[in-house]
């Protein structure tokens, strides 16, 4: 079907546009927005679904996203069904503070949207030596992740609004002094205890399995011997830095641009400036910020019969707590770094002179212009090389733009081969093998990159070897692979993991030997505690682990201590076994100075936190939030019950 599809574009597209028109006349819209996802549901929040496809999507970005943060962060652990599912959980959660805020009205002013957006530190390296926003370095960085600026913001404005949601619960809390010691004495109660450890290394190494038990363990766990499926690839990559090689530029093209750009590329002019603040909040009743002008008006008139007394009027006037003992001095500054107000006034201001009032949303400012930085001029020879670079990557990123289309057409269009498309924009075909569709470790570039990796173990593209479509994986760059060889998944012969086996079955019974032999002793001290061949005791407590595994310490500390001394044992599955018998309970020591008003803060910041999970599982209850796929057992887990299970 595909073939004919490719084969007779013309003919398909007519009838395609003889189906769908009258479809759309017929049934509308309606019909089409009602059957566009049919994903299967994941999860439900006040009657809204989420998808198999949101899920998906929401987790595509967050891998994007920390990646982009952590390029060392192993793949492996952004793929795991843990790390899935906490994506899902993340957006339920999302969704279900979304309901909560429209619900209770909880709307984001434009103020409070323009706000959080100057705050934003990406957002302010996007800022050009004027103080304005650069539009197309905003749009295309967003863009790489998918999203417009109206996007964007909404996405922003709505966060802010689902905020509010905890906000009053989280800013409420508070711990009463005599609570904070009765938990925390509890939390870091220490108790004496003594040991005795039945290590699974010690047990395993008395063990020599047979060949039919090996047989027999590798035939119950086929799983845990498998090699993924595999692949063969050719792939090309369209970007800016592939098309800026090939970029040349003349001398003159370059002094002319030279010419243009000079005074920008030399760098930002600071000024440095010193005020005088009389503090009136832009919300502040109209009688106390004009109170708070006349005041400014007042000394503005002091200062310009006396210029020099401008430092000692600052700070025995001045409402800037940071500036004012400095006599008001705020040091160099570059335009973008002050409220426009102020900016405006400083950046139009001669050395020496002192302004008019002025207005901004923090008050009313008296400024004095006490220095000017200017960014030296730079001459062509030593800007040359800095300006070839600007030059060939503006004009790289013009060319991907052109490129971009005739990239993602030729692609598709000859479907059975890279070369044409590769022979046309002039870009390296390059192979790789023994790709899996997981990025594997060390892995970078588009072998590391999950939707290449989707697209290139896609069905089209396994069973017919056709070029993957145009997968675009990151800002300003296309990847297109194809499968020049595939080896579908399969269990490993014996005979190939023959010694894997070995060491998993003597692992495996190793523990479970450990176990039995320690739930043995166990039995026999509690019968005749003198005859318990133990380790000298030791104190351990939360914050004294004694090097010993975290198990055992809980389990120490949660033992019922009512009759002492008393015996218990501690499974540590795949590490063997442990007897703990526990002789006394001892009071932590007590927190002095300012280490218990830290931890009387810690313990606030638990129990606040306590009572915004809590309210937030009320409004899970409230909004009905129903999460349909199984939580997963963690690899811990896993590998604690894999010895019982693989032994029986």
């Amino acid at each position: 079907m595909f073939d004919f599809i490719r084969k007779h574009t013309k003919v398909t597209m007519g009838l395609l546009f003889l189906l769908i028109v009258p479809s759309f006349i017929l049934f509308g819209l309606d019909g089409y927005n009602q059957s566009k996802d049919k994903a299967a549901v994941v999860a439900r929040v006040d009657g809204q679904d989420i998808t198999q496809t949101d899920w998906d999507r929401a987790h595509q970005r967050e891998v994007e996203r920390l990646r982009a943060s952590m390029p060392s962060l192993d793949p492996k652990l952004l793929d795991s069904p843990e790390a899935k599912y906490a994506t899902l959980e993340r957006l339920v959660r999302d969704r279900v503070l979304t309901a909560a805020a429209a619900k209770s009205k909880l709307v984001t002013s434009d103020q409070r949207l323009a706000r959080d957006l100057q705050e934003n530190p990406d957002i302010a390296s996007l800022r050009l030596p004027d103080g304005k926003l650069d539009m197309d370095r905003y749009r295309t960085m967003l863009g790489a992740q998918g999203l417009s600026p109206e996007m964007f913001e909404a996405n922003v404005r709505a966060d802010l609004s689902s905020r509010q949601v905890l906000m009053g619960v989280a800013g409420s809390g508070f711990a009463p002094k005599l609570a904070a010691d009765a938990a925390l004495n509890a939390y870091f109660e220490k108790r004496e205890i003594q040991l005795a450890s039945f290590p699974a290394a010690d047990y395993a190494a008395k063990i020599n399995p047979t060949d039919a038990e090996l047989e027999q363990f590798y035939k119950a766990n086929e799983k845990l011997f498998q090699a993924p499926e595999q692949a063969n690839i050719e792939y090309v990559i369209l970007d800016v830095d592939t098309l800026k090689k090939g970029i040349t530029v003349a001398d003159a093209d370059l002094k002319a641009y030279y010419d243009q750009n000079a005074a920008r590329l030399s760098g930002i002019e600071e000024r440095r400036a010193s005020h005088i603040l009389i503090a009136a909040a832009k919300s502040a009743p109209d009688a106390d910020r004009q109170k708070a002008k006349a005041k400014a008006a007042e000394l503005l008139a002091q200062v310009k019969k006396a210029p020099d007394s401008f430092a000692d009027v600052a700070r025995k006037n001045s409402q800037d707590p940071g500036s004012a003992p400095n006599g008001g001095d705020l040091d160099f500054f570059a335009r973008d770094a002050m409220v426009k107000p102020f900016s405006d006034a400083a950046f139009a201001m001669k050395k020496g002179d002192i302004s008019d009032v002025v207005e901004s949303d923090f008050g009313y400012h008296i400024i004095k212009l006490t220095d000017i930085k200017a960014p030296k001029q730079r001459t062509f020879e030593e800007m040359k090389a800095e300006i070839e670079s600007d030059v060939k990557k503006q004009q790289a990123q013009k060319k991907f733009s052109e490129s971009a289309e005739a990239f993602t057409n030729g692609v598709y269009e000859q479907a059975d081969s890279l070369k044409p498309v590769a022979d046309r924009l002039k870009l390296e075909v390059k192979t790789a093998a023994n790709i899996t569709r997981q990025p594997q470790p060390g892995a970078s570039g588009p072998l590391a990159n999950a939707k290449f990796l989707n697209a290139i173990f896609s069905p089209d593209a396994i069973e017919k070897k056709r070029n993957t479509e145009a997968v675009e994986a990151a800002s300003n760059l296309l990847i297109s692979g194809r499968i020049v060889q595939y080896t579908p998944a399969r269990t490993k012969p014996l005979a190939e993991v023959k010694d894997d086996v070995r060491q998993r079955l003597v692992a495996s019974r190793g523990a479970e030997e450990a176990r039995k032999d320690g739930a043995a002793k166990l039995a026999a001290w509690k019968a005749a505690p003198d005859t318990a061949t133990l380790l000298p005791a030791m104190v351990v407590s939360r914050d004294q682990l004694q090097k010993l595994p975290a198990k055992i310490v809980e389990t120490a500390l949660k033992t019922d201590a009512s009759t002492l001394p008393v015996f218990t044992g501690v499974d540590l599955g795949a590490q063997g076994y442990a007897v703990v018998k526990l002789l006394k309970v001892l009071p932590r020591d007590p927190a002095l100075g300012p280490s218990a008003k830290q931890e009387q803060d810690q313990y606030a910041q638990w129990w606040t936190a306590a009572e915004s999970l809590a309210y937030y599982n009320s409004l899970k209850d409230r909004f009905k939030t129903e999460i349909r796929v199984a939580k997963p057992v963690s690899a811990a887990a896993d590998a604690q019950a894999a010895p019982e299970t693989v032994t029986r």
